[in-house]
């Protein structure tokens, strides 16, 4: 392999996961790192490790500078962007380029194609491909309000420059446009670099169908099956899994065999997801491309034994793919559930603290974590912890394995969303495959948190009184006439 050491522009769980690939294929690895994050996993299991610096955490892992300059310190020949940050940024990737040093992922050109959300949506109209009403903004902020109004409510305003749910705002009252637009800019120029934005028609009680496809730098493209993620709150998945739990196999074959087309038509290369809105009449619509891995990579690898950041490694190696489209077999059921530092139970508000206690149960699921028992967890980045991944011979044993294993997680110092996932993955219409992109705000009322009854608040509380040490201990000393009797003894 021409690639020897790659440095991972990125942080937390996915940073650990590049480097358990690293460390089996035994290439070298540098880590660049905030402050905050010095004593995680990840900077721990590195090879190397560099520090970036930044008054915020985010902006450090955005400085291109810094990190183009580890990599010439280190002699880094390859950098793989993870996802958010840089991975769906152009202009790194050109950078990268220049400087002859290899970026694991898609072309710049490719990137500033389909990373782009506007430009992806003007490329898929161009070539014919099934699109939802939308309105782009070309700088001129009276004529993107005016194109949004036209296409009427509800709609959903986007980031252009990246994904994972931030900055994403629904419109079900127009004059609330304009309020949207300008959040929905904020968020996107904070967490990308770049507040350009797009509307297109929301689509309710839809499905979130996405499809992993892979393609080499020798014009091989293949598909590793779709993935179904509708279960979300605030536009960020919460559960994932592969297969979908509804698509019939016409519908499997036509929206797979689309995100192939998309991505052959995009010359496109190395590892991407194509992402569907599916109707509630089984019509489907291209939402945007992830020119990255994605969060939820996990349970297309657990039903189809790819890794695939080895795949991506291999490809921007410039090997081809060992495997044709009918190599590809698909075993059984996965689910991905994403444990965050949030009170589900207060409008999912992030939450902070030290970790405690912190057990996941690795023996049980596949855990893909980049935290550590003692870490502060702050409110500097997005509040995931960890990745909790099952596998089943279907979806309801994948399902009975999942509940096991957040049964058996334990974590205390923080608040996190265990509990409602568990709720979550109990409900009826989830078991029954009944999900949609709306499911938490329709079955709000079913997933609070249930009310005490009045036994278990009195065992709660003797519980609480047994382990109070003022309780215990005036239980347990030497009362009168026996603190009298001084040295007695029997004769």
């Amino acid at each position: 392999m021409t690639i020897k050491k790659i440095l991972i522009a990125n942080r937390g769980e996915i940073a650990v996961r590049i480097l358990t690939t690293l460390k089996r294929l035994g290439l070298e690895s540098v880590i660049v790192y905030h402050g905050v994050d010095a004593n995680t996993p990840a900077v721990r299991m590195a090879d190397e490790n560099i520090e970036l610096m930044g008054d915020h955490p985010v902006s450090a892992y955005l400085d291109m500078d810094q990190i183009i300059n580890a990599c010439k310190d280190t002699g880094a020949d390859a950098v793989h962007p993870g996802f958010g940050f840089l991975s769906e940024n152009a202009e790194f990737a050109a950078r990268l380029e220049k400087e002859k040093i290899t970026f694991i992922g898609p072309t710049a050109e490719v990137i500033n194609l389909m990373g782009n959300k506007v430009r992806a949506r003007d490329f898929c109209l161009e070539h014919g491909f099934p699109l939802a009403p939308s309105a782009t903004d070309d700088g001129d902020e009276t004529e993107f309000i005016a194109k949004a109004r036209e296409i009427g409510v509800p709609l959903l305003i986007k980031a252009a420059a990246g994904g994972g749910g931030k900055g994403m705002q629904i419109v079900r009252d127009l004059g609330e446009l304009e309020h949207a637009i300008n959040l929905a800019r904020k968020e996107a120029l904070r967490s990308f670099g770049n507040s350009l934005v797009y509307a297109e028609r929301y689509v309710d009680n839809a499905r979130h169908i996405e499809v992993q496809i892979l393609a080499d730098k020798h014009g091989n493209i293949i598909h590793l099956g779709e993935r179904e993620c509708s279960i979300q709150r605030r536009f960020q998945k919460i559960i994932e899994e592969a297969p979908s739990a509804t698509l019939k196999p016409a519908q499997q074959k036509k929206i797979c065999q689309t995100a192939v087309e998309i991505a052959a038509k995009a010359d496109y290369v190395n590892a991407g997801t194509v992402e569907f809105i599916q109707a509630p009449d089984g019509s489907f619509y291209f939402l945007e491309m992830n020119t990255r891995i994605q969060v939820e990579h996990p349970v297309t690898e657990m039903i189809t034994g790819f890794d695939l950041v080895e795949q991506q490694i291999r490809v921007a190696n410039g090997e081809k793919l060992n495997n044709r489209q009918s190599d590809v077999t698909f075993d059984g059921h996965a689910l991905e559930v994403r444990l965050y530092a949030e009170d589900a139970d207060n409008d999912f508000a992030p939450a902070i603290g030290r970790l405690l206690k912190y057990d996941l149960p690795d023996d049980l699921a596949r855990i893909e974590n980049g935290y550590v028992e003692g870490q502060q967890v702050t409110s500097a980045f997005d509040p995931m912890l960890a990745k909790i991944i099952t596998h089943g011979k279907n979806r309801v044993e994948a399902i009975k394995n999942m509940i096991e294993a957040l049964r058996s997680s334990v974590i205390l110092g923080v608040t996190t969303n265990r509990d409602f996932l568990l709720r979550l993955l109990k409900h009826p219409s989830f078991a029954n495959g009944d999900t949609h992109t709306s499911f938490i705000d329709e079955h709000a009322d079913s997933l609070q948190q249930p009310s005490l009854t009045e036994e278990e608040r009195l065992i709660l509380l003797g519980i609480t009184a047994l382990m109070s040490r003022d309780i215990n201990d005036k239980s347990t000393e030497t009362r009168q006439p026996h603190m009298a009797i001084g040295n007695w003894r029997n004769l």
